[in-house]
């Protein structure tokens, strides 16, 4: 239980603590841009079983694989893209941090 509200506060109230930190002056805009990346967790529905709670997400599924994140780090490159990155990248470590706990 204690993993499912660590992953559930890294994915709602942290990408909050990010845009009020990185992104103050349009902070909530950043919040719900960074909340509407979590869209990337739709590539699950390719996996079978859609949830399996023993499965580390990481280059498992097509849109959490090095080669995503690889490119999630160039949109930190530019200022346009840069909200987005910032999102993905942070889902990324959530997940990352599931992996930790199998």
């Amino acid at each position: 239980m204690l993993q499912t509200v660590i992953h559930y506060s890294l994915h709602f109230i942290a990408p909050g603590l990010i845009a009020c930190v990185f992104f103050r002056k349009n902070w909530r805009k950043a919040w719900l841009i960074m909340l509407l990346t979590m869209a990337v967790d739709l590539d699950h529905l390719l996996a079978n079983p859609i949830f399996a709670p023993d499965r580390c997400s990481i280059n498992f599924h097509p849109l959490h694989t090095y080669w995503a994140i690889a490119i999630y780090l160039v949109l930190l490159i530019f200022p346009n893209t840069r909200v987005v990155a910032t999102g993905l990248l942070f889902h990324m470590v959530t997940d990352y941090q599931d992996c930790l706990w199998l």
